[in-house]
């Protein structure tokens, strides 16, 4: 069962208006569909930070920076792995 915590601060939330200047990782993750935790994870990759106040906020800057971020693609190596035969 979740903790108190997590319920408050793990979970999206939708934000009063998409449209607004600044939100919550919550509300953030919320609209860019995603998770809390991988919101955190892209706001410290890209050294985004806020320091006032106890919550963490974005403005529509640093949500575009982890939209774009977001639509990075890594490319995995997916073929058959090599056999290596005695030389």
């Amino acid at each position: 069962m979740p903790g108190d915590k997590y319920e408050k601060y793990g979970r999206p939330e939708a934000p009063t208006d998409n449209d607004q200047e600044f939100m919550t990782v919550q509300e953030t993750a919320w609209v860019l569909g995603c998770s809390v935790p991988t919101v955190r994870r892209r706001l410290a990759a890209l050294g985004i930070t806020s320091k006032p106040g106890r919550r963490v906020m974005t403005s529509r800057a640093d949500r575009l920076a982890l939209h774009d971020a977001g639509r990075v693609v890594q490319k995995k190596s997916i073929g058959r792995p090599r056999i290596r035969t005695a030389a």
